[in-house]
């Protein structure tokens, strides 16, 4: 029997910023059997990589886990691959970055598991022709991504038995594919069945190897695989039994000494590219739909090379797609030039850290997986993104109150916005998009209250669109992959399908049908009859002694009838509090009668609460309607953080958690992404007639 090898990659990671709970149940149903089974079975050998942001969880939480992976890598048995520390998507982060995370992760490794890593993990095997580059100035050797890659330049199955070598500038690294079917096979499939597959590829690949490069959480996080992978059942038990039993002709074998022990097939040059699913999830929900609808159908009628002709979107679209994503990208670069200026006064270097935190991918994209739609992951890259940003302004501008403004493409859509950084806040508003307010920065205790998701459609809202009419029936004990079947948490959630106008940004500006209620807001079904929302506004800024002011100013009408608005926002430096002023002027013939509205989204969690005078708040996980209100206050648990309102005239204040339906591997679910609160007053303005409102946001 020709001698044939088995490469298995087993990345492990866990967001910065996750919960404890998350952590530990993950430790105890993948990261521990895993590691407990290596052990009892020493002649498996394969690569491992542990991002940063679990190593510190795992030094901190689980003491004795590491010194058992140091064992297994001194005998041996496993090799440790580097990457970036906190676990970044390479070609999406500065050069200066990229080198700097995966140069302290290699440290890292070295001093803690007493190796030097040569291979590397290419965070969600996003794939860009520029990275060899720098991955050889890196030190690294070798890599792997998906063979999707390698198909899109034209190589077949039969070629993929090895790994490659690609360039940019003359450095080069080698390329190992990680082949889709074995993420679908193992551990999915009898373990004979894979046994079976990689003995008919030895026959036709002699010292060729198969690569599986996938996630350590597979292995018992996921549904219903801890009972298939390491109970009775004990599909991996019996796999590495298995493997062993064949050895004589199946070797497994850490990558890295396969690449140096055979020669590559050749050369490659690999396009933008990620896996096979990735790809497909950063489409827009439409295409998106109706790729996977085609690529289906051309696999249900056994035209599986026509199918995998097929490619999908690019992750940078991600960016595009969900604009919340490009915002945290974009405040993630604005952050990294103060920090790499202010290291040049010898700042900290915990002010790297947090930068380097805040580029933790998870946040930036969304598939079956959370990611953008995880409110707390979201909000944790901000946390270290403005805590990087204060440390890096507190060595620019001294300890002292300062005020700073700009008009700059924040977004990089060809549109100024104006930015008003301090001490204290960081006020960013959009005048093209109804004179927004899309971020707001408190220093201490350091996020972005504003950090809000809207509701978009999903590819994924038909596919459960289509369940709610017709339940599909699940095979009795089937275990099955995270892409496949349709898990639904709630009853009728298809119901709660509703999706925003506008981005979830602050000081929005809404005049309303005097009809207007409450639920149409949540159903986004109320009538607009302004065209302030999203209309452009004229805006300018000005330093007033200690403060800056900010005008925003917009010509429209309303219900057809001609209307100026004009508001101004004043911060003091150093302060704790901005004020809002509306003036509204109607320039028509016709009175004005509606409802205006000033809408505010804010990312205070559902358990937090709303509360007026001395009386007990109200969790703003839940709708209400409150009359006449001069004052409230927002009490957010974590981080600790008090926001109190007060306005010049009374307003009935509407608030409602903004929920929007994702899907995640445990299934289809209401997500809380924030509330939003409208502070609602009548608007009854004569001809010629002007009039203004009032609104000051204190932090306490």
């Amino acid at each position: 029997m020709p001698r044939f090898y088995l490469g298995l990659a087993i990345h492990n990671h866990q967001p910065v910023g996750n919960a404890h709970h998350v952590f530990e149940s993950v430790y105890q149903q993948s990261y521990l059997p895993l590691l407990t089974a290596l052990e009892h079975h020493p002649r498996i050998r394969l690569s491992l990589h542990y991002s940063g942001c679990l190593l510190d969880w795992l030094r901190e939480h689980q003491p004795d886990f590491l010194p058992r992976l140091k064992a297994l890598t001194a005998r041996g048995q496993v090799e440790i691959m580097t990457g970036g520390y906190y676990e970044p998507i390479l070609p999406a982060i500065p050069d200066a970055d990229k080198l700097g995370q995966i140069a302290t992760m290699s440290a890292v490794i070295r001093d803690e598991l007493g190796v030097a890593p040569s291979g590397l993990w290419v965070a969600e095997r996003v794939w860009e022709p520029h990275l060899p580059k720098f991955l050889a100035q890196a030190g690294v050797t070798w890599t792997v991504v998906d063979d999707s890659h390698f198909k899109m330049v034209g190589l077949a199955d039969q070629e993929l038995r090895g790994y490659y070598v690609s360039e940019e500038e003359g450095q080069a690294v080698s390329i190992f594919p990680s082949l889709k079917l074995l993420r679908y096979i193992i551990p999915w499939r009898d373990v004979d069945e894979v046994i079976e597959t990689f003995r008919a590829w030895a026959e036709e690949s002699e010292d060729g190897i198969a690569v599986m490069g996938d996630d350590g959480e597979k292995f018992g996080s996921w549904p219903d695989t801890y009972r298939h992978c390491w109970g009775r059942a004990g599909w991996m038990r019996r796999f590495f039994a298995t493997l062993e039993r064949n050895a004589s002709w199946l070797t497994t074998i850490p990558l890295g000494e396969y690449a140096s022990r055979f020669p590559p097939l050749g050369r490659v040059y690999l396009p933008t590219a990620s896996y096979e699913e990735m790809m497909t999830w950063a489409l827009p929900a439409g295409p998106s739909h109706r790729f996977e609808q085609i690529k289906h159908q051309l696999e249900d009628e056994g035209r599986q090379e026509a199918a995998e002709l097929m490619r999908g979107g690019f992750w940078r679209h991600f960016l595009v797609k969900y604009p919340e994503a490009n915002n945290l990208h974009k405040k993630m670069l604005r952050v990294h030039r103060k920090v790499y200026r202010a290291r040049q006064q010898g700042a900290d270097a915990e002010m790297l850290a947090d930068l380097w935190r805040g580029q933790c991918n998870c946040p930036y994209w969304h598939g079956v997986f959370g990611g953008i739609y995880l409110m707390a992951i979201r909000l944790t890259n901000y946390h270290h993104l403005v805590r990087a940003e204060a440390t890096a302004d507190a060595a620019l501008h001294g300890d002292g109150p300062w005020l700073a403004w700009e008009t700059t493409d924040f977004d990089l859509d060809g549109r100024n916005e104006l930015l008003v950084d301090g001490s204290s806040a960081n006020l960013y508003f959009a005048p093209a998009d109804g004179g927004t307010l899309f971020e707001w920065d408190v220093k201490k205790p350091a996020t972005n209250l504003t950090a809000v998701l809207g509701r978009r459609p999903e590819a994924y809202h038909q596919t459960l669109l289509e369940a709610a009419q017709a339940p599909p029936e699940e095979a009795e004990g089937a275990v099955r992959t995270i892409h496949e079947g349709v898990r639904i948490k709630e009853a009728g959630l298809h119901q709660r399908l509703h999706y925003d106008r506008h981005r979830r940004s602050s000081l929005r500006d809404h005049f309303l049908s005097p009809e207007a209620t409450l639920d149409d807001l949540i159903r986004s079904s109320y009538r607009e009859l302004g065209d302030f929302a999203d209309g452009p506004y004229a805006a300018q800024a000005r330093q007033d002694g200690e403060r800056v002011v900010v005008t925003l100013g917009r010509a429209g009408q309303v219900d057809g009838v001609p209307c100026r608005l004009e508001k101004e926002v004043v911060l003091a430096a150093g302060g704790s509090q901005f004020s809002v002023t509306w003036c509204l002027a109607n320039r028509g013939d016709s009175p004005i009668d509606c409802l205006f509205a000033s809408q505010w989204n804010l990312a205070f969690a559902a358990a937090d609460t709303l509360a007026f005078g001395e009386a007990p708040g109200h969790p703003l996980g839940e709708a209400q309607t409150i009359e006449a209100v001069r004052a409230f206050a927002l009490e957010g648990h974590y981080p600790p953080l008090r926001l109190r309102a007060e306005l010049k005239q009374p307003a009935t204040l509407w608030s409602y958690p903004i929920e929007a339906v994702s899907n995640s591997e445990g299934g289809f679910e209401r997500t809380y992404q924030g509330a939003c609160l409208l502070l609602v007053w009548p608007l009854r303005l004569p001809p010629g007639e002007t009039t203004s409102l009032g609104l000051t946001w204190r932090q306490e």
